[in-house]
């Protein structure tokens, strides 16, 4: 669900963000492993969805994981 207030991001705006190159943002697109808005021809990635991409694929350091588990037998 895109917000109102979602900022709608170009393709190459998303791959500064991310770091990446455009070509792994037009990838993540065209295997639809990330949310976009389809504007006719032109595409935009809402910032809402590079933030989850973020979230999502964001490693917990050891100490985070076990407070939040538990200590490992």
């Amino acid at each position: 669900m895109t917000h109102t207030a979602d900022r709608l991001l170009t393709v190459e705006e998303a791959a500064e963000r991310l770091g990446t190159g455009v070509r792994f943002i037009r990838r993540l697109i065209q295997e639809r492993r990330i949310r976009y808005v389809k504007l006719g021809k032109p595409v935009r990635i809402p910032s809402s969805a590079i933030n989850m991409y973020i979230a999502e694929r964001t490693v917990p350091t050891l100490r985070e994981s076990q407070s939040r588990f538990g200590k490992a037998a």
